[in-house]
């Protein structure tokens, strides 16, 4: 479909739209107008009903009230007027006249509560606008109510219904609504023929741009578009035109920069527009790749984006993800053909204890193992001749990770020319990885305990949340062990501090050695430490805690004026059988662990209910 088509059956499409909401909402209005004002009729009716009841009553004629009220029919629009008396009324006066002991769900209902009852109803033809309105008892004017009724105020006497007709308010609205959209679609056809005419010129150089325009996407800059006419649409094909000119001029030298940015050589070859698209799009996607790993909350999250860029963009199927630690000389594989945690399988498993066998790592530039085979002699490739391609990740001027593509003897060539873009990415990659690695070394320093290297009590109060709900997923309990050194302080005044610090980390390896991989360690303050045992019960901690009592009794700690040996005393409790509370199974084992001082020290001593005295809770 033309642009003047699509215009023209949009406009047309909008004014059509706008004719019905118009017609829509004017009938709506008149429909809410036309009941608005029924109801207003019928409370005027109403309102002369009682007047005229009242003063029947004060002049002695209020038996002729059903002469005054079949006249009151006969008014326009009025289709029914019946009164019914009220339960007060007929104890007073009797039930009266016949059709004014008629009754109906609605009237008993106003009689009941004394709420006014409008519906629209439809009649035998047409729409009745049926109203039931009470008649309450009132104090006001004079006379009133009460001077005649022997009722409170506020008590219903009566009920007026009334039927008002509806059909000629509704012929009328019908005629409304009819001029107002006739009147509106007039006015559509009319800007519809003048849209029209003012297309023309707008359609035929908006044709002239398609063709121009086509030639241009094929690399063709030399069309050129007729002007028609010196307004905007004139502009825009001498614009045009003028573009064109720029672009033949200019596209090869972007063309050229861009390839220099990305370290690609372009050739002269093909859709130049194309080819400088694509390589302007690898940019741009590299820097959104890059805001994306920004926002990555750790490393592996990245490494994870890199492995789904190699996967999904570029089909790269074989490829190892290596994270260096320069300061131990190591490399660890970190994805391993999209594995994680893997082991090594194309490259030899010295380059795990010595990094400086990694040439990529070594040099910190692309090896290409495609183009010159062999280059690197820890490869070992396949049977099938595989080739490699390392590239690595440069971070603060040495290499942070390698990246490692493998590719069989017939994908090498087309695998090659991915690499310029591949680069970018890793390029981006660099800096986040160094931040993302100074944070998690800053976050494990601001965790653990400098001296110890044990996890701090900071630590524990932001893991206990996740150990607490793991051992309600796993139904298993924990135990938590409060151990402390005794006499600690005759150490530090006895030999100095250097020696007090000497004996905690001591104990603090005496830990590491005495508990398993899931357990906790954790230093709590001076010479307390804690572990939390995981999946074991308070029977089996009591022998892991004399375990860890009889080897720091039989550890002699050598110090300058001789050797040195302590004793510990340990607590012990157990979640969820002591409490169900983290806090308050610490502060048993705590209680726990002053029992064992209180009883000589150098023990251990599970915590029993007999120890705690107090109704508080942690």
């Amino acid at each position: 479909m033309k642009l003047k088509d699509k215009i023209l059956v949009f406009f047309v499409g909008i004014l059509a739209g706008l004719v019905l909401v118009l017609t829509g909402l004017s009938a709506l209005s008149l429909r809410h107008f036309s009941i608005y004002m029924a109801e207003r009729h019928a409370r005027s009716v109403a309102e002369t009903i009682k007047v005229g009841l009242t003063e029947s009553m004060i002049n002695g004629t209020i038996d002729k009230r059903e002469q005054f009220l079949a006249r009151l029919a006969y008014v326009p629009g009025v289709q029914n007027v019946r009164v019914t008396r009220g339960q007060h009324v007929i104890s007073q006066f009797g039930p009266g006249l016949a059709n004014e002991q008629f009754s109906s769900e609605g009237i008993d209902h106003v009689l009941a509560t004394g709420k006014e009852v409008f519906e629209v109803v439809k009649a035998e033809e047409h729409l009745m606008f049926h109203a039931v309105i009470p008649y309450v008892a009132d104090d006001r004017g004079t006379p009133n109510c009460l001077q005649c009724h022997a009722a409170r105020k506020g008590a219903v006497l009566g009920a007026i219904t009334i039927d008002i007709s509806l059909a000629e308010v509704r012929r009328q609205g019908v005629i409304a609504v009819l001029m107002v959209s006739f009147a509106v679609l007039g006015a559509a056809l009319l800007a519809v023929l003048l849209l029209r005419r003012m297309m023309k010129p707008l359609s035929e150089t908006a044709h002239a741009v398609q063709e121009v325009t086509s030639q241009a996407v094929g690399g063709d800059f030399s069309g050129r578009i007729r002007q028609r006419s010196t307004d905007e649409v004139g502009d825009i094909a001498a614009n045009i035109n003028t573009l064109m000119d720029f672009l033949n001029r200019e596209v090869t030298t972007i063309r050229t920069r861009v390839g220099q940015l990305m370290g690609q050589q372009c050739n002269s070859g093909g859709n130049q527009l194309v080819l400088t698209t694509e390589m302007v799009e690898s940019l741009v996607e590299a820097s959104q790749f890059k805001q994306a790993i920004e926002e990555d909350q750790t490393k592996l999250d990245i490494y994870r984006r890199l492995a789904g860029m190699l996967c999904g963009k570029y089909d790269v199927q074989r490829f190892s993800i290596y994270e260096i630690a320069a300061s131990k000389n190591r490399i660890t594989p970190i994805l391993v053909d999209d594995e994680i945690g893997a082991s090594c399988r194309y490259c030899d498993p010295q380059i795990a204890v010595d990094a400086s066998c990694c040439r990529a790592k070594r040099t910190g530039h692309e090896v290409d193992a495609v183009d010159y085979p062999g280059l690197c002699t820890m490869f070992r490739p396949g049977l099938g001749g595989d080739a490699h391609i390392c590239l690595p990740i440069n971070q603060s001027g040495s290499a942070g990770c390698v990246v490692q593509i493998v590719v069989g003897a017939e994908e090498g060539s087309l695998v090659r020319r991915m690499i310029p873009f591949i680069a970018v990415y890793l390029r981006e990659a660099g800096p986040v990885l160094e931040a993302k690695r100074l944070m998690e070394h800053l976050r494990e320093n601001a965790l653990r305990d400098p001296m110890t290297g044990l996890y701090n009590r900071r630590f524990l109060e932001e893991y206990v949340s996740a150990l607490v709900s793991g051992s309600k997923r796993r139904k298993s309990p924990f135990s938590v062990l409060m151990l402390d050194l005794d006499f600690f302080k005759q150490v530090n005044d006895t030999h100095g501090h250097e020696a007090g610090d000497k004996v905690i980390k001591t104990l603090a390896d005496i830990l590491q050695r005495n508990v398993r991989g899931s357990d906790m360690a954790v230093r709590y303050g001076g010479e307390e430490f804690l572990l939390v045992l995981m999946d074991t019960g308070a029977a089996a901690a009591e022998k892991v805690a004399e375990k860890i009592r009889v080897d720091v009794e039989n550890t002699k700690i050598p110090l300058p004026g001789g050797m040195l040996q302590k004793t510990i005393s340990i607590g012990v409790a157990e979640y969820p059988d002591d409490s169900d509370t983290f806090w308050q199974v610490v502060k048993f084992a705590d209680v726990a662990l002053y029992r064992a001082k209180s009883d000589g020290r150098n023990r251990v001593t599970r915590f029993t209910p007999d120890m705690w005295d107090s109704d508080a809770h942690y």
